[in-house]
């Protein structure tokens, strides 16, 4: 199959070229510019040089792909709005092509509100905290598609390789300053990006119209937890630092708030119509690899900016 995806050289959206192309399909992935895509096209990911601003830039080459994966999103003052409107211009080059396309919208489970640690899926209600309260509804254009094959993911907190929520712990213990959201006693839903990204090719491949996932490894560690784990691996022996939601959105934006959510997501609904199931060892079990791999992440990055 050709396809295309948003966010190609972003964190998910990389993981999710790269699943793609390794398990033979021709893939293309949208970049700001010919050095983000320089990385890609080593994984034989061939680059399309353009801006979710301006879907001109890439409409030519969706027009002419089967699946089309919209990973990318800018936190900018524009994001809610640029989002809506690609997800649109997806829809729409799926419309009279001979075959409809699969158009597979990135989510999350902050969509799914504090859950007081209660399991969720995909027929629970949401109550989206304020940075997601657009998603509800920009699922709903996706699943309800009448020209696509419409699919949304909604990942749980992702972790692994190059960052994800696990990168602020360990650049944090680099400082000697791990900070947790809240008190830190609340439940996460972690999921490690390669298994993420195996959801988004298996959801690629199986032909599927109208349905939603929730992705996540079915552990429960809490948030401080999992920040001590990465303190430790990072040889960091101090105490994790409680931020009080309020203070760190006033630092960091309305989104932290999602990071002193109590979450408890089932992702069985993968395992059935996908035959999905994480393949990596949980994040508190297995930090110390997962630290190793980051700090090798961040030592290529500062000699690639360097040269």
């Amino acid at each position: 199959m050709r396809i295309f995806v948003t966010g190609g050289s972003g964190y998910i959206g990389s993981a999710v070229a790269l699943a793609c192309r390794r398990a033979g399909h021709d893939v293309f992935g949208l970049v700001r510019s010919a050095e983000k895509g320089r990385e890609l096209a080593r994984n034989e990911v061939r680059p399309v040089v353009g801006t979710l601003q301006n879907p001109d830039s890439y409409l030519s080459v969706a027009k002419h792909c089967s699946v089309l994966i919209h990973t990318a999103f800018e936190r900018t003052a524009e994001a809610v709005a640029v989002d809506r409107k690609t997800v649109e211009t997806l829809l729409a080059a799926s419309a009279g092509g001979s075959e409809p396309k699969t158009v597979i919208y990135t989510s999350g489970v902050w969509a799914n509100g504090d859950t007081k640690c209660a399991s969720v899926d995909e027929t629970s209600p949401t109550a989206p905290i304020q940075a997601v309260s657009f998603r509800p509804a920009t699922e709903a254009l996706v699943l309800g598609s009448s020209s696509a094959k419409g699919l949304v993911i909604r990942p749980g907190v992702v972790y692994g390789g190059r960052g994800g929520l696990t990168g602020m712990w360990f650049g944090g213990a680099k400082d000697k300053s791990v900070k947790v959201i809240g008190e830190g006693n609340n439940h996460m839903p972690p999921i490690h990006v390669e298994d993420l990204a195996d959801s988004y090719l298996r959801a690629a491949e199986s032909g599927l119209k109208g349905e939603l996932f929730l992705l996540a490894e079915g552990s429960m560690p809490t948030a401080k937890q999992m920040a001590t784990a990465a303190a430790r691996a990072a040889g960091y022996q101090g105490e994790v630092q409680s931020w009080p939601v309020a203070d760190a959105a006033k630092a960091m934006g309305i989104w932290v708030e999602g990071l002193a959510l109590d979450q408890h997501v089932d992702s069985g609904k993968a395992q059935r119509l996908l035959g999905w199931a994480p393949k990596h060892r949980p994040f508190v079990e297995e930090a110390g690899t997962y630290f190793e791999a980051w700090k090798e992440h961040q030592a290529a990055a500062a000699a690639g900016a360097a040269a």
